[in-house]
């Protein structure tokens, strides 16, 4: 692969950590306004489960394109050699 292929996807990528972050964002937003909004206590419990799970997968999509990000880097660090 060429260098410029491996500069566009760490732009891409950047991109889709960025759009991950806003997503996460309006989620965590969405999930408070459920919680404050909720009657029973066991709904509210089921609410704050959820925004948990939520999270933890918008981080581990992030971490996961940080990853990427890393392995094109070490990519075209190769490609100089």
């Amino acid at each position: 692969m060429s260098k410029e292929y491996y500069k566009k996807r760490i732009i891409d990528l950047r991109a889709n950590i960025a759009k991950e972050k806003e997503a996460k964002k309006r989620d965590n937003e969405r999930y408070a306004s459920l919680i404050k909004s909720a009657s029973s206590p066991s709904s509210k419990a089921n609410y704050r489960k959820n925004k948990v799970s939520a999270a933890a997968s918008h981080d581990r999509r992030i971490e996961g394109w940080k990853k990427e990000i890393e392995r094109a880097q070490e990519a075209i660090k190769r490609l100089k050699k």
